[in-house]
């Protein structure tokens, strides 16, 4: 049982380590992090002296000064580096560094000195250090205009805006649940390498993925329809993308029936890609759910009864609520790492379908029970 810290754990792709390795109980203890540890000796180095594993993610990457993001990266790693020798502690320590490196820009230098330092340090103490060059990084939850030009994209697409493109270059990326399992198998590995250059797991044009993303907009958000997704790439910025929609505002949408003297007729879904399709009644007063996914694409159709669906981020404690009624036949598609529930608040059986896009498989469900 491994007790790892993440320094920035609130973070774009510290939340996401922090919330995988909450899957992983019987392996690893999660050590909290505080943003204020690094104003503070004596709890930053109560938070080390915790640690076998600490990955160091806090850092600047975005402001109107390079001169303060210079300061601001250096500074971190220095103390995180200083209270590593107060402690003496001998953890290994995990520095997330960036490609930009060898780059002229002082965003790039502060990256490579954080890493020097800690090396240094870690290799004084007898700890085990991995220096990690990092590509960009996409995925869900990334801040737009500041952690990748994919979370800009995909916000301004949800949001009514138009992207631009400042330079057509190719990219190299990387999604941020690989990075997380590259950054495991480190943990895992416990051996010092002061320069580990993880491999981009795509290489794009920026052009070619703003024409996906649009896509998305018009076929997905627009018109309800789950695109083809053809690639592993596909599936993660699609799921990227959905992660950007306003729940609240967007949720539940409305069908179109078209009716005649016979009844009524809905389409409930269109696809680009396969899946399976279920249906369930429940009775009055009984929940289903309360599980989340971490890449599972799915939709709740609710076309008889009353049901109450809710969703909550797993490392939140806010909750929404959507009240469906099937005679007015709507659906709720549930975002990935949101649990979420659905209860017949009804005095009738409720009536749902069900879509996902992978059949179920028991040796790889990617279905975690919590209540929302």
């Amino acid at each position: 049982m491994k007790k790892i810290g993440i320094t920035g754990q609130k973070g774009f792709v510290g939340s996401h380590l922090y919330n995988t390795l909450g899957l992983r109980p019987e392996e690893f203890t999660r050590v909290d992090f505080g943003k204020g540890f690094f104003d503070d000796e004596a709890k930053l180095d109560a938070f080390v002296s915790q640690c076998d594993v600490i990955v160091h993610l806090a850092a600047m990457n975005r402001h109107e000064s390079q001169e303060f993001i210079y300061e601001t990266n250096v500074r971190l790693a220095s103390k995180l580096a200083e209270s590593l020798k107060r402690t003496g502690s001998g953890a290994h320590v995990l520095f997330s560094s960036s490609s930009q490196e060898e780059r002229d820009n002082l965003y790039g230098k502060s990256k490579k000195e954080g890493r020097k330092l800690l090396a240094d340090r870690a290799n004084e103490n007898g700890g085990t250090f991995t220096g990690m060059i990092i590509p960009n990084v996409f995925g869900p939850f990334g801040k737009p205009n500041y952690n990748s030009f994919i979370a800009t994209f995909c916000h301004k697409l949800t949001h009514g805006e138009t992207p631009t493109i400042d330079v057509d270059g190719e990219v190299h990326l990387i999604y941020v649940g690989e990075l997380v399992q590259e950054i495991l198998g480190q943990i895992e590995s416990g051996i010092t390498t002061d320069e580990y250059t993880v491999a981009a797991t795509n290489t794009v044009k920026v052009s070619e993925v703003l024409q996906k993303l649009e896509e998305y907009r018009a076929l997905y958000f627009e018109g309800g329809e789950i695109p083809k997704l053809e690639t592993s790439f596909d599936y993660q910025l699609f799921n990227t993308y959905r992660s950007y929609i306003d729940h609240k505002t967007h949720y539940p949408v409305k069908f179109t029936q078209h009716t005649d003297p016979r009844g009524a007729f809905v389409e409930v879904i269109r696809l680009g890609i396969g899946g399976q399709c279920s249906f369930s009644t429940t009775v009055p007063g009984i929940t289903r759910g309360n599980h989340f996914h971490t890449r599972k694409i799915e939709r709740f159709a609710v076309i008889k009864g009353k049901a109450l669906i809710q969703l909550r981020k797993i490392d939140s404690d806010e909750v929404t609520d959507f009240y469906l009624d099937g005679s007015q036949p709507a659906y709720v598609d549930m975002p990935i790492w949101y649990t979420h529930n659905i209860k017949n608040i009804g005095e009738e059986e409720l009536y749902t379908i069900f879509w996902i896009n992978e059949p179920f498989d028991p040796e790889d469900a990617d279905t975690y029970f919590l209540e929302v």
